[in-house]
């Protein structure tokens, strides 16, 4: 069964600023750049038909490609700290896109996100880490840089089970701001 995720992925340059960030946390365990991405609804462990009904169904997505902004440094986790995380802004195209996978994909028989939506790149996950420590790392690095870019698709990853976040696999990927015409003879056009 493949674990599989829907995200936004981070452009190789904005992965590599990102990456400045790493070390000087003992019990961090940093995750690739290569797998830097911004989830936006995870699938979980699913068997093959709903993996292929998901990616049908995600196939019928039309946006406008979304302008992303990354900035704050946090953590998750709070008084056990299991991530650090650069926030993405919320903006609305990115929360609509979130909400439409969440709706798409719950017809497919997943059950919805128990958690509020917070989009984010992870930088590392933590493991026996205080929250001293913690907080110690976020205030030295007094936040990161903002960084832009334009996401113009979206991806279907899938991971296999690790304990350090990845490798994630391109699965399928979904162009956003292309938008399917028919001409007068009703044949499909880009």
């Amino acid at each position: 069964m493949p674990r599989l995720f829907t995200a936004l992925e981070v452009p190789p340059d904005i992965g590599e600023r990102l990456s400045f960030l790493r070390g000087g946390l003992p019990g961090a365990r940093w995750i690739d750049v290569e797998n830097y991405h911004i989830t936006l609804r995870f699938l979980g462990d699913v068997d093959d038909r709903t993996a292929r009904d998901a990616a049908q169904l995600l196939g019928g997505v039309q946006r406008d490609p979304i302008s992303v902004t990354l900035g704050d440094l946090d953590a998750f986790g709070g008084s056990r700290p299991r991530a650090i995380i650069v926030k993405a802004q919320a903006t609305t195209a990115l929360i609509e896109l979130q909400a439409e996978h969440e709706r798409l994909l719950r017809r497919v028989g997943l059950a919805p996100e128990s958690r509020k939506y917070t989009p984010h790149v992870t930088l590392a996950r933590l493991r026996d880490v205080s929250p001293r420590a913690t907080a110690d790392w976020l205030a030295t690095r007094g936040g990161a840089p903002r960084l832009h870019f334009e996401a113009s698709r979206f991806v279907l990853f899938s991971s296999r089970a690790s304990t350090g976040g990845g490798p994630y696999i391109v699965e399928e990927s979904y162009p956003l701001g292309e938008v399917v015409e028919e001409d007068e003879d009703g044949d499909s056009r880009w």
